[in-house]
């Protein structure tokens, strides 16, 4: 298996399309956006999966081919803290894929000087919360009606993972590059 973390690039604009019209539950992590078409694919990696200060986007790559994202975004080094936050497309679940590069991202956020990360799911979404509670993120609570999707208000239950934190158990199937 190779399965590596790294930033996003133009020629990843196809995978991303794909990844955007064969999952459909990713809308939500899309915004408004259409990438249906690879260049509306570009146009939402060199604006939305950036890869600067204060965001760090990385591309979850099996064997050459986009299928996820693992992001820290609110980077913030006064309070070293940053808001996490994972993706991937229906054909990598289950693989234990978005764990692992949650665990690589947040170690790469401690070894740079970060030591709270935070992140968010909906209560209606049980496969994240696997995902967060493999990576080491401990629940702190529910934010009531805090996500609004067309109609519906979503409640979130928040995690956080302290850099003295114990390291999951959970082995990382991922490597960084980039």
């Amino acid at each position: 298996m190779s399965v590596v973390l790294r930033p996003w690039n133009r020629s990843d604009a196809s995978a991303l399309s794909d990844a955007f019209q064969s999952t459909p539950d990713l809308a939500t992590q899309f915004g408004d956006a259409d990438l249906s078409t690879r260049s509306a694919a570009e146009t939402f990696i060199e604006q939305a999966l950036r890869f600067d200060e204060q965001v760090k986007n990385w591309a979850v790559v099996d064997d050459g081919v986009a299928v996820g994202n693992v992001g820290a975004s609110a980077i913030e080094f006064r309070h070293e803290t940053a808001w996490m936050y994972y993706w991937l497309a229906a054909s990598a679940r289950g693989k234990g894929y978005a764990t692992g590069a949650l665990i690589a991202a947040s170690d790469w956020a401690f070894e740079n000087g970060l030591y709270r990360l935070e992140l968010g799911h909906r209560v209606n979404n049980p496969g994240s919360c696997r995902v967060a509670t493999a990576a080491g993120f401990r629940v702190e609570g529910i934010e009531r009606e805090k996500l609004r999707y067309g109609s519906h208000r979503y409640d979130v239950e928040t995690h956080a993972r302290l850099a003295v934190d114990p390291a999951p158990e959970a082995a990382a199937v991922v490597s960084m590059t980039g």
